[in-house]
């Protein structure tokens, strides 16, 4: 799913169209030239998600949209089934791959018959493990978010996904608040998941800002996820914790700079670090030697530049017979001497 190195950065589109397929298409170019990798979608239908039902239960406290009831919020904020074969085309046309969050077996079937390439498994889905196993029977690559999981929750679906052949599996630290507050974003849990159930790791991030990312891409996140929008001014029930197109953008280019200083864990040199080598110490001649003279503790100095041998042999040389004349300012060499 991944190439090389690089953190795959995906826009989520979430309800940011506002129901406009227009809008969508015009995210999705806007995601495309702010540096995104891949849009993401949410597919389903208010009836896969929740009952038409306007009990207590079903109406949403303590959040962003506090008093709405769920049927009517999954409604606004569908992407209609309609235009995913546009939207996957279009993204495919501009070089983004297009993939989306199925909340139902039907929707599982239907992103099948547009050839959805990753599956991602929304955080308040993370314990329907018949769903999650439906999805791990795809044998696509899949990521989950963590959002309110346990650690118990997250090996049982990691499990499933296991036990059905699915090891592309990316875990995303993700704390279900909108927006998250900082001190709640917990991205210190990012290194140990990967130590703690053996997958890819990264970031589904609904703080505010370009921090949070920046810092998971330095704790070893391989993905990156954020909500996006062309203006948060457009309104809409994401609107208040997504990204702008200019941000994501300062976002890109801020996660590619990152890769550029983490760089690998090779101890191989840079071509840079071996031009830096000729600055080294190295072996030079001080005072002039000829042939069939003993070499001398004072005739040998370590000095810069590089060009002799390494100091380390420098208790080796005294002592031994110079092979040549040797002037001053000449780096020494192995063959400027024998026992």
């Amino acid at each position: 799913m991944l190439r090389s190195n690089k953190t795959f950065l995906v826009a989520e589109l979430s309800a940011n169209h506002n129901q406009s397929k227009e809008l969508a298409l015009k995210t999705i170019k806007a995601a495309k030239d702010s540096g995104a990798d891949a849009i993401k979608l949410q597919t389903y239908t208010p009836d896969c998600m929740t009952l038409n039902c306007d009990l207590e239960s079903f109406r949403i406290k303590g959040t962003l949209w506090e008093g709405k009831n769920l049927y009517n919020l999954y409604k606004e904020a569908m992407t209609p089934w309609e235009w995913h074969e546009e939207l996957f085309a279009y993204a495919k046309g501009l070089g983004l791959i297009c993939f989306s969050s199925p909340f139902s077996k039907e929707a599982v079937d239907f992103l099948e018959s547009l050839g959805n390439p990753i599956y991602k498994v929304a955080s308040f889905e993370i314990t329907d493990l018949e769903l999650i196993a439906y999805i791990a029977s795809k044998h696509k690559p899949m990521i989950l978010s963590k959002g309110i999981a346990t650690k118990e929750e997250i090996q049982d679906a990691i499990d499933v996904c296991r036990s059905e052949g699915v090891e592309d599996i990316t875990l995303l630290q993700c704390t279900s608040s909108y927006p998250a507050p900082l001190n709640e974003a917990n991205l210190s849990l990012i290194p140990q998941m990967q130590k703690d159930f053996g997958v890819k790791v990264g970031l589904s991030d609904h703080t505010l800002g370009v921090n949070a990312a920046i810092t998971a891409r330095a704790l070893g996140a391989s993905v990156i996820e954020k909500h996006f929008i062309l203006k948060r001014s457009l309104g809409g029930v994401d609107s208040a914790f997504s990204m702008e197109a200019q941000e994501f953008l300062s976002l890109s280019q801020a996660i590619r700079e990152v890769e550029d200083l983490l760089g690998d864990t090779s101890y191989a040199l840079s071509p840079k670090a071996k031009e830096g080598r000729a600055f080294m110490r190295s072996l030079f001649v001080v005072d002039k030697i000829k042939k069939g003279e003993i070499i001398q503790p004072s005739q040998i100095r370590s000095i810069r530049p590089g060009f002799g041998i390494a100091p380390k042999y420098k208790k080796e040389v005294m002592g031994k017979v110079a092979t040549r004349d040797l002037y001053v300012g000449k780096p020494l060499e192995f063959g400027d001497f024998k026992s």
